[in-house]
């Protein structure tokens, strides 16, 4: 571990660590299954353990980090596997959920995603991704909300909270990776507008494999990096 510690007057100390962790397990400095260990990081900051704790929880919102019984927290373990058949059930399911709820979306419910998309710009100007798996996840379920189709749209709801971590990761990986979803999620509201549910589906798969692609790219190379 680095022993230089680093300027985190930047923000909160929270805040801070959660930068400077974030940025050595992006980069493969931490590797899976390491142990964060909380007395040996925070004398390395300069904090107490209590902003640290908050660092770990923020991590762990984005998939980064795990908190574990009795052990603390580790470096999260990827699987390529699970990703691999995740996203592609993702693919295959999400866009035929679409194509049925376009039709139907409300009024109100464009309202919402209306909402939801600039809550989730706000959130990436202010380079804070803390919430934008979770605005991801509810603009996805809102589009698909009203397929009726229960049985396909309880596996799918599933399927997106199984992701879940995996997408804050995806989003976290770069700035480019959260601008490129911005820009996909806004125009594939704006296809559901105009009720082009072909064009919606076809946006949907791609943005889906997009993500697989890009997490399964970044788990290659830090498996590459030498620990």
């Amino acid at each position: 571990m680095n022993s230089k510690r680093p300027a985190l007057g930047h923000a909160t100390r929270a805040e801070a660590a959660a930068d400077e962790l974030r940025r050595r397990i992006l980069e493969g400095e931490l590797v899976e299954g390491f142990q964060l260990r909380q007395d040996a990081l925070a004398a390395e900051f300069g904090i107490s353990r209590i902003p640290l704790r908050e660092a770990f929880v923020q991590l762990e919102s984005e998939g980064l980090v795990r908190i574990l019984p009795h052990k603390g927290a580790i470096v999260s373990e990827l699987s390529m596997d699970e990703i691999t058949e995740l996203f592609e059930l993702r693919a295959l399911l999400e866009p035929t959920l679409l194509r049925k709820s376009v039709p139907r979306l409300t009024a109100a419910d464009f309202v919402e995603l209306d909402r939801i998309l600039a809550e989730y710009s706000e959130e990436l100007h202010a380079h804070s991704p803390a919430r934008w798996g979770e605005l991801n996840t509810r603009l996805h379920e809102l589009l698909l909300s009203r397929a009726r189709q229960p049985k396909t749209s309880s596996i799918v709801y599933s399927l997106l909270q199984q992701t879940d971590r995996y997408t804050r990761l995806q989003l976290s990986l770069s700035r480019e990776a959260a601008e490129r979803a911005e820009a996909e999620h806004a125009e594939l509201v704006d296809l559901c507008r105009k009720g082009d549910g072909r064009s919606a589906a076809a946006l949907l798969k791609r943005h889906i494999e997009h993500a697989s692609e890009e997490l399964k790219g970044f788990l290659q190379a830090r498996r590459l990096t030498p620990a």
